[in-house]
């Protein structure tokens, strides 16, 4: 058994956490995503929501066939659903489509239909974080897409920290990324993108749940717009 596919405690991978968070704040993106390549190796993973490609490109550099895990909700736009097969059809990676244990009739049969409009926490509870939580059972770090100029709820987001929820490394290596760095790394490399950032979206996730962005606007504004909710539980 290699280092990389070693089982490890939570105390040594909090340990490691906190050591690379420390060292590797400052370090490229490749860099960061090369340390959890090959600290982790097969028990690594990147997650994706199909708003852009970026991470999964980048870490397909370091480890072409990267596993990256896609939440597929039931609710995505179709252009959402298009980007998930041209990257699983074009990139080198390995897309796993994760689904939550109910169908969307499903769910409405049991609580209702268009939970979202009436309990927006309890079905992102249900359709992303419960499948998220169960996705990544197999793997020992993950990483997002996070940016801390996002939001303000982001703005701390460390490059490699401790998920306490899921007892995990969370690795965001474009933490420190602003929107033009995403832009000139997306030109300079053909990077798939979700078509609705061309059309008046910031950030991207369920149809019932999204809207354009105004001028002015923080990216993810157009979120849970009107409803004082922010996130959707997956990043606490």
């Amino acid at each position: 058994m290699t280092t990389a596919q070693k089982e490890r405690t939570e105390d040594e991978l909090r340990e490691l956490a906190e050591r690379a968070g420390r060292e590797l704040e400052e370090a490229p993106a490749l860099e960061v995503l090369r340390w959890a390549v090959d600290t982790f190796g097969e028990k690594f993973c990147v997650t994706s929501s199909m708003e852009d490609a970026v991470v999964a490109h980048l870490a397909s550099r370091v480890r072409p066939g990267v596993d990256v895990v896609f939440l597929d909700t039931g609710y995505h736009f179709p252009e959402t659903i298009g980007t998930r097969d041209a990257v699983d059809a074009v990139m080198e990676v390995n897309v796993v489509t994760l689904t939550p244990e109910k169908t969307v009739a499903e769910q409405d049969a049991e609580h209702g239909p268009r939970l979202h409009d009436r309990d927006p926490d309890l079905c992102c509870a249900l359709r992303k974080v419960r499948p998220l939580e169960a996705g990544l059972t197999g793997y020992q770090a993950w990483a997002t897409g996070l940016r801390r100029d996002e939001s303000p709820t982001r703005a701390n987001t460390p490059v490699v920290g401790w998920d306490a929820r899921r007892r995990k490394v969370k690795v965001s290596p474009i933490a420190r990324w602003t929107q033009d760095d995403v832009d000139a790394y997306v030109a300079e490399h053909g990077v798939l993108t979700n078509p609705l950032l061309m059309d008046g979206y910031a950030s991207v996730g369920c149809a019932p749940c999204t809207r354009r962005v105004l001028e002015g606007e923080d990216a993810r504004a157009g979120r849970w717009a009107g409803r004082g909710k922010t996130e959707c539980g997956l990043h606490g």
